[in-house]
């Protein structure tokens, strides 16, 4: 399993001076899947600070500047607090470390329907910037889907009607997307809602910038509407439909973009179902969720069929 930080291993001596921070008082933070988080408290601020766990220092500057600079780009996330000498991460215990300004709200989960449209917008925001924007000439290109190495996993997995399954639906995929393609945009990758704060005005800060990359931008409304339009294993259209209005209050779909959407859905369900897979059985087998990426293959079957427009 991925080693994570205790609190009792925090420096907090350490991290005050590098930061320049009188008196700090640090406490756990739930969630996160893959880094540890705290919640930093002084006299005067709130902070998050968040231990890099599964970061070298190149990916933990990376992402680093990447959240920095979508801040600054009017994107609504948190901003990074950059340490006394300037620097946007530091070190404790030898990981990397990422002090962000505290967002006084909360995590709703499933986010509320009224919601969903701001969502919406916020991830169209995003998909209209411009992808040489200050800070953002080097994010990665389609990390979101499966790598070559990963599906080649596929045929060997130990489920086999799991496999042949998800073989049979990337192949129609492909076969697909081979004749539609878009520009790519900048992406978040995992817009669920546990990525998304509901602040105390009502208003939506999106965290989490691990899977920014350059894709096509309807395969990240695909994934957005697998993380905030699924209810009880099945797509829930009324709920895509919200996100759907609100995105295109920004950018607009064409018809074929309206024809292809239920494809990309698909896509990122699967993308889910083969992580869901291969973390609770091969890579951390856990028996209690080691079906856990059948609740993708239920809801790919609800999107067959469904309208995703009001």
């Amino acid at each position: 399993m991925a080693k994570y930080t205790t609190l009792e291993q925090i420096d907090l001596s350490a991290v005050a001076d590098s930061y320049d921070l009188r008196d700090p008082g640090l406490a756990p933070l739930s969630g996160g899947a893959a880094n540890s988080s705290f919640r930093l408290s002084t006299a005067s601020a709130e902070f998050v600070l968040t231990i890099l766990d599964n970061h070298d220092t190149m990916s933990a500057r990376s992402l680093a500047a990447h959240t920095q600079a979508l801040f600054l780009l009017g994107i609504p996330t948190t901003e990074v607090v950059p340490a006394a000498d300037g620097s946007l991460i530091t070190h404790c215990h030898g990981r990397s470390v990422i002090l962000k300004t505290w967002i006084e709200g909360q995590v709703l989960q499933p986010l509320p329907f009224t919601l969903l449209p701001e969502a919406g917008r916020i991830l169209a925001q995003l998909h209209d910037l411009p992808t040489q924007s200050a800070g953002l000439t080097d994010i990665p290109v389609g990390t979101r889907r499966l790598s070559a190495d990963q599906e080649a996993l596929i045929p060997e997995l130990p489920d086999r009607d799991f496999a042949a399954w998800l073989t049979d639906r990337l192949n129609l995929l492909r076969r697909v997307e081979a004749t539609d393609r878009r520009p790519r945009t900048v992406t978040h990758g995992d817009l669920f809602d546990d990525n998304i704060i509901v602040r105390t005005d009502g208003r939506l800060t999106v965290l989490d910038w691990e899977t920014i990359s350059l894709d096509d931008p309807l395969l990240d409304l695909g994934m957005a509407a697998v993380g905030l339009a699924q209810v009880d294993s099945e797509l829930a259209p009324e709920r895509v439909q919200a996100l759907v209005a609100g995105y295109e209050e920004i950018a607009p779909l064409s018809q074929k973009d309206e024809a292809a959407l239920p494809g990309e859905i698909i896509h990122a369900a699967l993308i889910i179902a083969f992580h869901r897979y291969y973390r609770h059985n091969i890579r951390f087998p856990d028996p209690s969720k080691s079906t856990y990426h059948r609740e993708m293959m239920r809801f790919v079957e609800s999107v067959d069929g469904a309208g995703v427009r009001g």
